[in-house]
């Protein structure tokens, strides 16, 4: 991506607020970033260091939230940053704007798949327990993450590679961050094959991730209605309502950024969508597996204990 004049300076838009709004605005999101980054960093520690999590339910979860920590920290930053700089000095060097778009874009991307892989797993749990171990073994566990990230890999790598072929007639980056849409717009080529091929990866990316979901929960459904086990029943409730809250809140977050690009007038109310799509999953998910969870509930009171007899001693 080039132009006549050979400058890779960009100009970002980012987020403009009056003086009043500004400090307030820039610490709720920096204490929501940081609550994202304790909290995904502790679930991610805790699982780590606790052997009886070693489970493949953890092990997934553990791929989420390191993704969630990711995304965050390719976005949040630099927003964070132009807040307190003036519209005219948000300069961003054109090789850094693409790497946030392809990071950001394959981060999200890489969200749904675990998502996916996470159905999958309880599925097997659920309707195939005596397979359990050796379907979800540790191979194939490693095989699924690499799948989860090796898709989301080649598709947006082809995403970005479309808009890298562009000539760059424009400085000015739409949006909060550096995005495809926002780089391929600052060409005055023609995009069509950039739009055919987006709408392809969205229309391929929801369609599987909610096809597989709907799927898997349906044949949950089934194998807890024929069956008489409470015990069965108990479990899918327990395990599956975290991974289907989760899957829940991220997808209904990435369908309102969409369907607020369809008004462009409402810019303020799409950054702000932009903001939470990156921010509330990635809060929320921790909180969610912490307290349905009841391995990780018994690890947190038990260092809790721990932490409260060492200061009183």
């Amino acid at each position: 991506m080039s132009n006549s004049s050979d400058s890779v300076d960009l100009l970002l838009e980012g987020l403009t607020l009056d003086s009043d709004h500004l400090l307030p605005v820039f610490l709720l999101l920096l204490f929501a970033y940081i609550f994202v980054l304790f909290s995904n960093f502790c679930m991610c520690f805790l699982i780590i260091s606790e052997r009886s999590l070693h489970q493949p339910m953890y092990l997934l979860y553990l791929n989420l939230s390191t993704n969630d920590m990711l995304i965050n920290t390719t976005v949040m930053p630099r927003l964070l940053y132009d807040m307190l700089r003036p519209p005219a000095l948000r300069h961003i060097h054109l090789y850094g704007c693409v790497v946030q778009a392809f990071l950001s874009h394959l981060f999200n991307t890489t969200g749904y798949t675990i998502l996916m892989i996470m159905a999958f797993d309880r599925y097997v749990a659920i309707c195939l327990p005596l397979r359990y171990s050796a379907l979800m073994n540790a191979r194939m566990l490693v095989r699924l993450m690499v799948w989860a990230w090796g898709v989301a890999f080649v598709f947006v790598g082809v995403l970005i590679g479309l808009t890298l072929r562009l000539s760059m007639c424009r400085s000015l980056v739409s949006g909060l961050y550096c995005n495809n849409a926002s780089l391929f717009k600052l060409s005055c080529e023609s995009t069509y094959i950039n739009n055919v091929y987006g709408l392809f990866f969205t229309v391929i990316l929801f369609s599987s991730s909610i096809g597989s979901v709907v799927l898997t929960y349906t044949k949950i459904t089934v194998a807890c209605l024929t069956s008489k086990s409470a015990s069965l029943n108990r479990k899918a409730l327990q395990t599956c309502s975290t991974h289907l809250l989760s899957y829940l809140v991220f997808l209904c977050s990435g369908l309102l950024i969409i369907t607020f690009h369809r008004f462009p007038q409402l810019t303020q109310e799409r950054k702000f969508i932009t903001i939470m799509y990156h921010l509330l999953p990635s809060g929320l998910n921790p909180l969610i597996y912490g307290v349905q969870s009841k391995e990780v509930r018994r690890l947190v009171l038990d260092m809790t204990k721990i932490c409260s007899i060492s200061n009183f001693n």
